[in-house]
């Protein structure tokens, strides 16, 4: 007989509050000691927080920077940061071996998720144009692939090793498919909107664990989904927070200290959750 596995909720090793009313978490990421976060509005910079105390050590300026910035995602082969802008179409790169100096390029309109594959190059969605862009780290174009047209609004993507992609879509139809490199949906998960298992609302940023399992911040349902790799099964990661987690938008998963970081879009003070001592996301608590 089948027997439901159980699944407790997982404590939390640190929460960075927001700072203010209109506050929301646009992106996180970790490299080396340091924690970036990227706000909404942006306000032309970045907050850096100390990896181990997680306290403010500093802001990045990034000067041009739009208001509205869905994606940051830190590459440690060339030591710099990215910064998607949706206002102005372009993803701002932030040299942090030096001075921080700040290159940017123009993209697809509506750049939002951001990350970087295997071979350290940045992949772009442009919610807008619905295509999914791959960039080397100066800004020189080496993929350009439009989405199928039922993609309609494309967020996050995620390059697996055998070149597929991972996109979460929020369109009409909210789901997480396997697209080839030729744009098509090769399978997807879910594909109705609402609250159970087999459903979804509001996907938005995506990780993949060692296993091949993958998280999904469920923006609208207040909810960490993990699907497994085969896009066949899903169920819900819990975490130990007082009143739950409230718009979870942004992920970042850190394999080299098994930390997962969730920013909340939320404009009362969207904060950071701090998972640590995370193996993977399939197994049972």
């Amino acid at each position: 007989m089948y027997v439901e596995p159980t699944f407790s909720s997982l404590p939390v090793l640190h929460v960075i509050p927001g700072g203010n009313e209109i506050d929301a978490v646009g992106g996180v990421t970790s490299l080396g000691d340091h924690v970036f976060v990227g706000r909404c509005p942006s306000q032309q910079k970045i907050e850096v927080y100390d990896a181990k105390t997680f306290t403010l050590q500093r802001h990045i300026r990034v000067p041009g920077l739009g208001p509205f910035s869905y994606g940051l995602a830190a590459c440690p082969h060339n030591k710099c940061l990215y910064a998607s802008d949706s206002d102005n179409h372009s993803i701002h790169r932030v040299e942090l071996s030096g001075n921080n100096a700040v290159k940017k390029w123009s993209v697809a309109r509506g750049p939002v998720g951001l990350s970087v594959n295997s071979e350290h190059n940045l992949l772009v969605v442009g919610a807008v144009d619905r295509k999914l862009q791959i960039f080397t780290t100066h800004g020189t174009l080496l993929q350009n692939i439009q989405l199928q047209a039922d993609i309609e609004c494309p967020w996050h993507a995620v390059q697996l090793p055998t070149g597929q992609f991972l996109i979460s879509d929020s369109g009409s139809l909210d789901r997480v498919c396997l697209v080839g490199i030729d744009g098509a949906v090769v399978r997807s998960y879910s594909g109705k909107q609402g609250s159970q298992l087999t459903q979804m609302n509001g996907p938005r940023a995506l990780a993949v664990d060692r296993e091949g399992s993958v998280l999904v911040a469920e923006w609208l349902n207040d909810r960490l989904l993990v699907i497994d790799q085969s896009l066949s099964s899903a169920h819900e990661m819990s975490v130990c927070l007082d009143g739950g987690l409230n718009r979870p938008y942004s992920l970042w998963y850190d394999q080299s200290r098994r930390r997962l970081y969730i920013g909340e879009w939320e404009w009362n003070g969207g904060r950071v959750i701090v998972i640590g001592s995370l193996k993977d996301f399939s197994a049972a608590y």
